[in-house]
């Protein structure tokens, strides 16, 4: 709690977020939240002033950052937090469900601001102030909480890439061929036993795209495009395309989009990816741009024009994981499956 006083426990334990609604963004007070596992720090920025305070991160608790706003006359806040890990989903949905304007922003822009700003100090308090501040002057995309079944898939698809990642590293060890051969039997066992966890657990997300016809629509539309499977189109489904304004939101978001360097009359160096954004996408992406230059007529063709421009093989990969990714989004957009003599009018055209 912060030092200008305490909140009443019976008032807390009394209190229920109360939903207002105010239509210009501007007139919402900044407040910074800096998210821990087991707390939080919290900055609210009023007339010119800055507020802080520090709450236990439980569901249970979060009615005292809503007594804690009041005090402060703050009915209604633009929220702004950094979108890392899971500590800050019950807390964000809770604000959203209050009424409250809420901003889960991508670490890298929180620490270009801090360096823009010239920060030299590093606390949880400092976090907390410099996202308020952040969210004053850059006035951040709003979020919305998924739809319930969004959120489980989403649970399950990083899951899905846990346990993946888990695969792989003592698929590693196996091949380094350990010495004893207790280490060898035990890394089979658990290889063996990760298989059928992977197994298990694309059958469940498999169920429940099943189970939700819009889920299964999307899917549907997004394996109609050769390079796109079951388990790509799950992975795309959990991040919700649809919530992005336009082709080149996405790629942005999956740091996907190309970064030019040039200065003066000297300095042209090649553009490449920014690699700015979601990594795990781009990782999810890598195979299917693979199998989309072999089987993707659009690919294929997209693939054949930068081959002959001589670039690079992994830039020609990196080009096409973008076009597969627009792809994707625009099949979701329009509601129709992919064709390509569609796709080819639509790029000449652009």
């Amino acid at each position: 709690m912060d030092k200008g006083g305490t909140v009443n426990k019976q008032a807390v334990a009394d209190m229920r977020p109360a939903v207002v609604h105010l239509e210009d963004p501007m007139t919402l007070l900044p407040l910074g939240i800096d998210i821990a596992q087991n707390k939080y720090d919290v900055a609210l920025l009023v007339d010119g002033r800055t507020h802080t305070a520090q709450f236990a991160n439980t569901p249970d608790q979060f009615a005292q950052l809503t007594a804690w706003l009041q005090q402060h006359g703050a009915l209604q806040v633009h929220a702004c937090l950094e979108a890392t890990g899971r500590y800050g989903d019950a807390l964000a949905a809770y604000l959203h469900a209050a009424g409250h304007r809420v901003s889960r922003i991508n670490p890298a822009r929180a620490w270009a601001y801090a360096r823009s700003k010239l920060t030299r100090n590093k606390t949880d308090r400092v976090d907390a102030a410099l996202l308020a501040d952040f969210c004053r002057t850059q006035q951040p995309r709003v979020w919305t909480p998924p739809a319930p079944e969004r959120a489980e898939l989403q649970a399950l698809v990083q899951h899905l890439e846990a346990l993946k990642q888990m695969r792989t590293q003592e698929l590693n060890r196996q091949k380094a061929k350990p010495p004893a051969p207790a280490v060898t039997q035990l890394l089979a066992a658990h290889l063996a036993f990760l298989d059928d966890q992977i197994a298990q657990l694309q059958a469940q997300i498999q169920a429940l795209i099943d189970a939700h016809p819009t889920l299964s629509q999307q899917q549907a539309l997004l394996v109609s495009i050769p390079g796109i499977g079951a388990m790509t189109a799950a992975r795309l489904l959990a991040i919700d395309l649809l919530n992005f304004a336009s082709t080149r939101a996405v790629a942005a978001y999956a740091g996907l989009s190309p970064s030019q360097h040039t200065s003066g009359t000297s300095i042209h160096r090649q553009t490449h990816l920014s690699k700015v954004g979601n990594a795990d996408l781009r990782k999810a992406l890598y195979l299917p741009a693979v199998s989309a230059i072999r089987w993707n007529p659009v690919l294929a063709d997209f693939a054949k024009r930068l081959t002959e421009r001589g670039k690079a093989k992994m830039v020609i990969v990196g080009a096409a994981m973008r076009k597969l990714l627009c792809l994707a989004y625009g099949v979701l957009k329009s509601g129709r499956a992919f064709d390509p003599l569609f796709a080819r009018s639509a790029q000449a055209a652009a």
